[in-house]
């Protein structure tokens, strides 16, 4: 019998900054997709000329927190040894299982079933999005009991992940309800993205600490080392994002807004951002802020949405300079 006592967890003693916040932050939105009412987007449906490009969308996201549901907060929390923090990292975990249903929910209620198949065949034939499936669980699948550095890079991949590579998803459907099209299913999606915010915020944050306790020579290797993955990612992403918006007109403008979440990506963890500035289609920016016209993102889940008020997230959210971060 082994001579470690186990330890439980305790709330009442904090040993990890931040966790206890972005713990409630998450609580406090806690949603259901079945909540929103996407059965009103069948009409628009039914006439809509690029349901090809929507169905891989979807099919993609699904995939990206498929893999981060059963690989990434579970590989990531199994050798995090603050226990705060693993409780933290398993939220975040049952969250993306709800974000991956709720992809479900949205095929089930526009598409048939034959239509549904067809899609998940393509996910497992698309080789640009199953190149970045692989790249990612790789470096989860990598992480060495007790080296730091393994793990940071496992966190770093997985706020690529959070904050960048979902994006090129997330773009169409908040395009098109930026513009009242499809615009109960935007709402889901904009709903997924504010659970990301938190995760990529928090998931940076956790990897800064580990990286500060790193030698510099370390640090020096690992910063190149990140550059070099998010530079190998963001050319797949550009032929995915060719590959899947081919027949559309806004393969450029998905492209921008990836670049920008790139950069924003960079930033959670710390780094300074890769790509120069530039303007986000306006219609996208549009699409969070307003999917519909009593739809306000940070205050509420939406118009569809009518189980619970959801607290504010505002850049004071992510202001920590009075909750210990110096």
């Amino acid at each position: 019998m082994s001579s470690v006592a186990f330890e439980a967890i305790n709330w009442n003693r904090p040993t990890s900054e931040l966790a206890q916040v972005f713990w409630d932050q998450q609580w406090k939105q806690i949603w259901f997709p079945e909540e929103v009412a996407v059965s009103k987007d069948i009409k628009q449906w039914q006439s809509f000329e690029h349901q090809d490009t929507y169905k891989k969308v979807f099919g993609g996201l699904t995939l990206l927190d498929t893999l981060q549901t059963n690989v990434g907060m579970n590989e990531i929390s199994r050798h995090v040894t603050d226990l705060q923090e693993k409780a933290v990292l398993t939220v975040f975990g049952s969250f993306e299982a709800i974000h991956a249903k709720s992809y479900s929910y949205i095929f089930t209620t526009l598409c048939k079933n034959d239509e549904i198949d067809e899609v998940f065949k393509w996910v497992q034939e698309n080789e640009f999005l199953q190149y970045k499936a692989k790249k990612i669980t790789d470096i989860y699948e990598s992480i060495e009991a007790g080296d730091d550095a393994s793990l940071w890079k496992a966190m770093f991949a997985s706020v690529m992940l959070e904050s960048f590579l979902f994006y090129s998803g997330f773009f169409y459907p908040l395009y098109l309800g930026g513009q009242g099209t499809l615009r109960n299913s935007a709402e889901v999606i904009s709903l997924i993205l504010r659970d990301e915010s938190i995760h990529g915020v928090a998931i940076g944050f956790f990897a800064q600490q580990l990286f500060a306790k790193l030698p510099q020579q370390k640090q020096e290797e690992l910063t190149v080392w990140g550059y070099e993955l998010l530079l190998d990612l963001y050319q797949n992403e550009m032929k995915y994002t060719e590959d899947v918006y081919a027949g559309t007109n806004v393969a450029d403008d998905v492209k921008v807004y990836v670049r920008y979440n790139a950069n924003k990506a960079l930033m959670n963890i710390g780094l300074e951002p890769m790509f120069p500035e530039e303007e986000v289609n306006p219609i996208v920016m549009n699409g969070i802020a307003n999917t519909g016209s009593t739809y306000d993102f940070f205050s509420q889940k939406g118009a569809t949405y009518a189980v619970a008020k959801v607290a504010p997230i505002t850049d004071a959210t992510f202001d920590f300079s009075d909750k210990g971060l110096k």
